[in-house]
């Protein structure tokens, strides 16, 4: 499945992707936003897991499978750009604000902002086609539920 997620990423004209690489895509965008900081803090494993647990319903077995999966996808995949724009094809405009409040939720798990972690929210709301505005209420979201 990752070389298949790969694959699809790094094609000039990506197709839009199936229900299985957009989960792996999105728990992949995570692990990226939480590495960010050069620190991948115990509490964003677990903020990742649980995203993916309630938002894929999944054990927390699968959900820990999944973000295992993604760490190495994170690892060898393209750029950001690339991640991005597959999810915003697999996902409804609707959607996507709930995929900021995940990525808000673990950017705040660890208790601290990161300019390079804002830096990259920035560019993934722009690139999902979101206002400041919409990423702001995401982020304010987040902030509820930790």
């Amino acid at each position: 499945m990752i070389q298949n997620l790969l694959r699809l990423l790094l094609a000039p004209a990506p197709e839009p992707l199936k229900d299985t690489d957009a989960r792996l895509a999105l728990a992949a965008l995570l692990v990226r936003l939480a590495r960010t900081d050069g620190l991948y803090a115990i509490e964003e494993v677990e903020r990742i897991d649980r995203i993916l647990m309630t938002r894929y319903e999944l054990d927390a077995f699968a959900a820990a499978a999944l973000r295992t999966e993604a760490e190495a996808v994170e690892a060898e995949a393209p750029d950001t750009v690339r991640f991005t724009r597959a999810l915003k094809s697999a996902t409804s405009p609707e959607e996507r604000g709930g995929l900021m409040q995940a990525l808000w939720s673990v950017a705040l798990a660890d208790g601290s902002r990161d300019p390079d972690e804002d830096r990259l929210l920035r560019m993934v709301s722009s690139l999902f086609g979101l206002s400041d505005v919409e990423s702001a209420e995401a982020r304010q979201r987040a902030e509820r539920s930790l």
